[in-house]
């Protein structure tokens, strides 16, 4: 990360990277899609002056300043939230279905079920639109032959929900549910409590993180979790990185070698977990390396903010830097599904176990795309369960 890292739109952020505040500020404003511009006070010591004169004399970070001229310091989540004039509060207390989770399966949901007159409710607790709203490209979605951008796309069918009637609200979770006699109660995490006759959980999954220090901050800008969706940006790169070995990592490391010159997979353990006949595709591929034993400790960028090297723990203990155009980080998948609270089942990776009509274990609350057990977890497909889920939704709603 640079001292100054400027995704411009006028608001300007005063922090540092020890901060957690303003970790979780930077987190919260590019979940949102807002762009801003970053000044680390350790990098540039200069910029303090300004911090002490907008608090009066006191050092608070993070300070976040606003095109108005107006700032706030040390805000909550809740606060940004509503100096950014984000939609939190529901507009009724009873719906007919609503839909927990605002990427583009749980947008779709409410497409279909608004076109059936059902008033319908989406929450999401971060941005409208989910991964697709922050993924940097998108080359692989029928219809755009030249590629969309994640959020444009994300844009598009938040609009055509909308157009249907579809109420959304951001930066709101769900917190539980309660479900009896055919209805259920959904708790938000603005202390609202809602009831709907069928609910749909679309919260979908995450990319399992490595945690290393600098992997936030060059998310998007070299630290990516989908070589399908970014490989296409590195055509001709010298050197891609694959971090995993599993099946994923083995497989979209091959795939990334239609692009980049050379590939290095580097795996913490001292086992590789993909097949044996993916590990023999790698071994025998003439731009391929596999590192065992090996562990990133740290992302590196460069003055433009973008990655350039990668900080690696070899088996013999010892550190080194070695340079990359790009990081893939492959190392599985969680499931949203921590707030349920035992609410529906759950397999044993913690994805929601439904039927055949996509209903969980409580009647009344169906699951779809990415946080549903078996489902692709591609984006055509999750919008494609959007659409399935909605006609059980129908059915369970009109008997």
């Amino acid at each position: 990360m640079t001292d100054s890292e400027d995704t411009s739109g006028g608001i300007t952020l005063y922090g540092a990277q020890w901060c957690p505040d303003c970790r979780r500020s930077k987190a919260f404003l590019r979940d949102q899609r807002i762009a801003y511009m970053y000044v680390d006070l350790e990098a540039k010591p200069e910029e303090i002056t300004t911090v002490l004169e907008l608090n009066g004399g006191k050092q608070i970070i993070p300070t976040i300043v606003f095109p108005d001229g107006t700032h706030i310091a040390e805000p909550s989540n809740e606060e940004l939230a509503e100096k950014l004039g984000l939609t939190r509060d529901a507009a009724s207390s009873t719906y007919d279905v609503v839909i927990i989770g605002g990427g583009p399966t749980g947008l779709t949901t409410a497409i279909y079920a608004a076109r059936e007159d059902f008033s319908t409710l989406v929450v999401e607790k971060s941005a409208i639109g989910g991964q697709a709203g922050i993924t940097e490209r998108l080359d692989n979605y029928p219809g755009f032959p030249d590629g969309i951008e994640g959020a444009e796309l994300a844009d598009r069918i938040a609009q055509q929900a909308q157009k249907y009637g579809v109420e959304l609200l951001s930066a709101v979770g769900a917190t539980g549910i309660e479900s009896s006699q055919g209805s259920s109660r959904i708790t938000l995490s603005t202390g609202k409590v809602i009831s709907a006759g069928a609910v749909v959980i679309s919260t979908g999954s995450n990319y399992r993180r490595t945690n290393a220090p600098g992997e936030a901050d060059l998310i998007g800008a070299g630290v990516h979790f989908c070589a399908t969706c970014d490989g296409p940006f590195y055509k001709e790169a010298e050197e891609l990185v694959v971090l995993g070995a599993g099946n994923s990592g083995l497989e979209e490391g091959l795939f990334l070698t239609k692009f980049g010159k050379h590939v290095t997979i580097f795996e913490r353990s001292d086992k590789v977990a993909g097949s044996k006949i993916l590990q023999n595709k790698v071994a025998e591929h003439p731009n391929m390396e596999l590192r065992l034993n090996s562990e990133v400790t740290s992302f590196n960028a460069d003055a433009d903010a973008r990655i350039d090297s990668l900080t690696i723990s070899g088996p013999d203990g010892q550190t080194y830097d070695h340079s990359a155009d790009a990081a893939f980080v492959f190392i599985g998948l969680d499931p949203n599904t921590d707030w349920l609270n035992g609410l529906v089942e759950l397999d044993d990776r913690g994805f929601i176990a439904t039927d055949r009509n996509m209903e969980t274990s409580v009647p009344g609350v169906f699951a779809a795309g990415d946080v549903r057990a078996g489902s692709t977890k591609q984006l055509a497909s999750a919008v494609g369960e959007g659409a399935a889920v909605s006609l059980q939704i129908r059915h369970h709603l009109n008997t």
